[in-house]
């Protein structure tokens, strides 16, 4: 029996935006991806805790973007691990969980080149399939020598973050179409991110 090729996206997702949502649509489309897991991170050990919006919110914003796509799904299972969050537990746990699946660990070539200094970075490479997605002033390391295991999307690149996202509530800016509709309207009405400080 074929097993289901479901993609592993991992992130804080502070807060998802198209960006995240094309990329995701691309992978399923294009790259061989039956489905795409977005799953919520409460922190990155490697990245400051600064304009972390709750959790729980967090969740919500992305179960409002994906309903009703069939590829798509939100997880929360990094929220219920011991922490700190670490990707190679993460997907150690839901290989354990969900023996129907391969799973591929979707990353930027931001976070690729620093990739030697994730927990176990060579134990996700020999034991899980990576998908490295473009991302602008991030060429990627050392791509004639890669791993078996790892391979570069041919993905369009979005220049969309979730910082530009963040500063720009800030600012009163009017983003509905850099957000889904769903989640858009959650940010609206509670007047989420729009008292932060943006950097400086």
């Amino acid at each position: 029996m074929m097993k289901i090729k479901t993609g592993i996206f991992s992130g804080s997702f502070n807060p998802v935006h198209i960006g995240h949502l094309s990329l995701a649509n691309y992978l399923c489309e294009y790259e061989g991806l039956d489905e795409v897991w977005f799953v919520v991170s409460p922190l990155n050990p490697l990245k400051l805790t600064e304009n972390l919006l709750d959790e729980g919110k967090r969740l919500e914003l992305v179960e409002a973007a994906v309903a009703g796509y069939a590829k798509f799904q939100v997880s929360d299972v990094e929220l219920s691990l011991p922490r700190p969050s670490y990707t190679v537990r993460t997907l150690e746990y839901l290989r354990d969980k969900h023996p129907d699946r391969d799973f591929t660990l979707i990353v930027g070539s931001d976070n690729w080149n620093f990739f030697d200094c994730w927990k176990e970075a060579d134990r996700i490479i020999d034991r899980f399939e990576i998908l490295i997605y473009p991302r602008r002033a991030y060429p990627i390391d050392r791509l004639s020598s890669l791993p078996p295991t790892v391979r570069v999307a041919k993905a369009p690149l979005l220049d969309i973050s979730s910082s530009f996202i963040r500063e720009a509530l800030v600012q009163g800016k009017d983003l509905t179409f850099f957000l889904h509709p769903a989640s858009c309207k959650i940010i609206k009405e509670e007047r989420l991110y729009q008292n932060q400080k943006t950097k400086q």
